[in-house]
């Protein structure tokens, strides 16, 4: 007998068939004598309801009391799912964050796990009962209602999983896995059988947006077993989706197992810089105060002894971006600052780069067949990313995907 994790998102329990759809699922596991404990966020569209709420009659809404109302939205969740597997004849309590004790520390809105008080949980298992939580929530040390903030339930499930040393944590989406890259940009894209946690870290930064960052970090920091599985398929034997796990030695591993783009860039170059020690500080300084995040950087040298210095940064701070760069270009004499909003980051993700070369010179040699100038490249150890025109992002993802061979699957070496 196993114990199991399994995290149900707001579209898995967006209305109450849904919700007696997953009791089913669940009862299914609980028979095979698995013991269960689930972690739900709020019904699809409810948070954005309360937040509209909470809006129209202040704004900005105060974080406190906005927490207050947020966390019901999975209190609900939580209640009827219990309801509908008793409904199952399967034994099953609720509990809010607070309940459980998910204690974190007192930043409304974005908070962060600090421990997790399982003895209640332990008990109601022990019981013989599934044990329903809610996601996306726990209690400062003051008692303070705090939330979690995006991708919250995610992290909820991964941290009970690692409290409880369950033996795997099962993430139920609306898509029945990780794949080589967006299926809808790639209809040849195809579900990974199984990742490591430093790739799925990679692919969440640059833009996949199946699992969260934080819950990605926390499963790795822990070494929770991850599984990414749709809740509209029956699955019921569990072994199905997506298994993020560590490296396995041994294993012959692909030499790119994703590619992920993210269409949130805008670049911004600062022309003319000056060229002495401390440049860098002075233009990206003030950029940090503004508490505007940076992401790759370029730095070229001119024979004149100036520089231009390129970074790009969220879309949504590209307007925040040039105010503050203006005035900095000022204070240093630069020539000017040029900015760019109709760009895209592409990016090859593979722990099989570590062992094999010449993965840069093909990228580069792909996209160069295909007519796509690069603007910026970055690298790391399993990550190589490029920044592309806009217009060119459906066309390189495939090309890529092509050029690689990401539709085929890799051979396993015994």
């Amino acid at each position: 007998m196993a114990l199991i994790v399994q995290k149900y998102g707001g579209t898995s329990v967006g209305s109450v068939e849904r919700i007696e759809h997953v009791a089913k699922k669940i009862a299914t596991f609980r028979a095979r004598g698995h013991q269960i404990v689930v972690v739900v966020s709020a019904m699809s569209g409810e948070t954005t309801r309360l937040t509209e709420l909470a809006t129209a009659i202040q704004t900005p809404p105060d974080c406190r009391e906005l927490d207050v109302l947020l966390s019901t939205g999975e209190q609900v969740t939580i209640a009827l799912l219990a309801m509908a597997l008793q409904k199952q004849g399967v034994a099953a309590r609720s509990f809010t964050g607070a309940q459980v004790r998910i204690l974190t520390d007192a930043t409304h809105g974005k908070a962060r796990i600090v421990d997790i008080d399982k003895q209640r949980v332990s008990e109601a298992l022990a019981a013989n009962e599934v044990v329903v939580v809610a996601g996306f929530q726990g209690v400062d040390e003051h008692g303070n209602i705090t939330t979690l903030g995006r991708g919250g339930s995610d992290t909820t499930a991964v941290a009970l999983a690692a409290a409880l040393k369950a033996e795997e944590c099962q993430i139920y989406t609306d898509v029945d896995g990780v794949y080589t890259t967006d299926p809808r940009i790639e209809p040849n894209a195809r579900r990974l059988d199984r990742i490591t946690f430093e790739e799925m870290l990679e692919m969440a930064s640059l833009g996949s947006k199946v699992l969260q960052i934080r819950a990605v970090e926390f499963a790795g920091k822990y070494n929770v077993p991850l599984r990414v599985l749709s809740s509209f398929e029956e699955n019921v034997d569990g072994q199905t989706g997506t298994l993020i796990s560590y490296e396995e030695d041994g294993m012959e591993q692909a030499r790119i197992s994703g590619i992920a783009f993210n269409k949130d860039e805008a670049k911004v170059t600062v022309l003319g810089v000056p060229d002495h020690p401390g440049v860098a500080h002075q233009i990206l300084g003030p950029v940090g105060e503004a508490n505007i995040e940076v992401d790759m950087i370029i730095q070229n040298v001119g024979a004149d002894g100036t520089t231009d210095f390129t970074f790009t940064v969220h879309r949504t701070d590209f307007q925040r971006t040039q105010v503050v760069l203006e005035q900095v270009a000022k204070d240093l004499g630069a020539r000017e600052v040029n900015a760019d909003d109709k760009i895209v980051k592409i990016s090859l993700v593979g722990v099989g780069m570590r062992s094999h070369a010449g993965i840069a010179s093909q990228m580069f040699e792909i996209l160069a067949n295909e007519g796509i100038n690069i603007r910026m490249i970055s690298t790391s150890e399993i990550k190589i990313s490029v920044v592309v025109d806009e217009k060119y992002l459906e066309l390189g993802v495939r090309a890529l995907h092509s050029g690689f061979g990401l539709e085929q699957s890799i051979e396993v070496s015994q």
